[in-house]
């Protein structure tokens, strides 16, 4: 051998380059623009909060998570063929932080075909909980779970007339379901229950209908644009309602795109008062965010970082070298993970993960208050 030095600084170099490239490639789709940009950012930010932590200290078995973030515009078949992409071709070992029902309910296919796990998809839908899809980990409550305690919650302040107004689609129908439950179990009827095209919008022969209603609440089942559009139309209609909706618009995004009309609305939420440092899951977030020099979180914020501590507990789990099946089961055997003072436990027949559910309201300085 002419040069052995330098034989021996080329594999070393071939080494250093194979090991600065290995990683963990973890994959999203989700309306990063359009009508839930908001809401997906935030929780995207949180998660990344939590990600970027743990590479900070390595990763995971000295790889690093990457996080390959699609914008599906909020479009289900968009989302199935951004989804398609990071399987088939960028090879991701887990989707992650998918936004929307039918969004989510259109990748199923795709999860199943080839044994990947969607991990904290940000959605309630109870057709993601039962039964159980083999390959979709939720880690936060149903929207049911949300909309039959908001209705208890309105019952119990002595609203009688409350309305409900919802997209036409499967996480419309799934969170009338859960209303209907409250309202079934405070002896009451919705007083009007209108549907409207999720991808066009339009409340103008709604309005008149929620107003002559006399609804003193109405519960809204829609996400982002829609609620904000829907709220200033029945406003000018008349209604004085007192507008609920649920946490999937849990952003201070949407507070912004509320405007004028933000002060009262209440928000369902799914996790721990983002200001409570009194919870663990809240307070962790909290410091590593103030590393970055950001000062407040937002309940969609603490989401994704909690989304993401399950992730990577998953990944932590699968061992050196991780590959679909192996995070599978190792995310089925998940029992009573402490992710900050609430436990996610899964098994082969259970991938709920958490049915903690609050109540916040928006206050006047434009900050949800519980």
């Amino acid at each position: 051998m002419k040069n052995p030095g330098k034989w021996c600084a080329a594999i070393l170099m071939a080494v250093l380059s194979q090991a600065s490239h290995a990683q963990i490639l973890i994959g999203q789709t989700a309306g990063i623009t359009g009508a839930v940009s908001a809401g997906v950012k935030e929780t995207t930010d949180g998660a990344r909060l939590y990600l970027d932590a743990i590479n900070a200290k390595g990763g995971v078995g000295g790889q690093k998570i990457e996080l390959v973030s699609l914008d599906d515009k909020f479009d289900p078949k968009l989302a199935a063929e951004n989804a398609r992409k990071l399987i088939e071709e960028q090879n991701v070992l887990a989707l992650f932080l998918t936004r929307g029902t039918p969004h989510t309910e259109a990748i199923i296919p795709l999860l199943n075909q080839h044994g990947v796990p969607l991990v904290g998809p940000s959605t309630g839908a109870m057709v993601l909980h039962q039964p159980v899809q083999k390959h979709i980990f939720n880690v936060r409550a149903t929207y049911q779970r949300e909309a039959e305690k908001a209705v208890s919650h309105l019952a119990s302040m002595g609203i009688t007339r409350i309305g409900i107004v919802y997209a036409d689609d499967s996480f419309g129908s799934d969170g009338v379901v859960g209303a209907q439950k409250g309202l079934a179990a405070a002896k009451l009827q919705a007083v009007t229950l209108e549907k409207f095209n999720r991808s066009k919008p339009d409340f103008g022969p709604i309005a008149p209908k929620v107003f002559q209603s006399n609804a003193q609440a109405v519960i809204l089942v829609a996400s982002g644009q829609a609620v904000v559009d829907g709220v200033k139309a029945f406003r000018a209609a008349g209604s004085n309602a007192q507008f609920v909706t649920l946490s999937n618009n849990a952003s201070g995004g949407f507070i912004k795109s509320l405007g004028d009309n933000a002060r009262g609305v209440i928000v369902t939420q799914v996790f721990p008062y983002e200001r409570a440092i009194s919870s663990p899951l809240v307070k962790q977030a909290l410091e590593l965010a103030k590393a970055k020099g950001i000062n407040e979180l937002s309940p969609a914020m603490i989401e994704g970082f909690a989304a993401a501590k399950v992730l990577v507990e998953g990944l932590q789990r699968a061992g050196a070298k991780p590959t679909r099946e192996k995070l599978q089961a190792a995310l089925e055997g998940i029992r009573k993970l402490d992710i900050g003072g609430l436990e996610v436990t899964y098994s082969p027949d259970d991938h709920t993960g958490l049915d903690f559910a609050d109540l916040s309201i928006i206050g006047t300085d434009g900050k949800f208050k519980r």
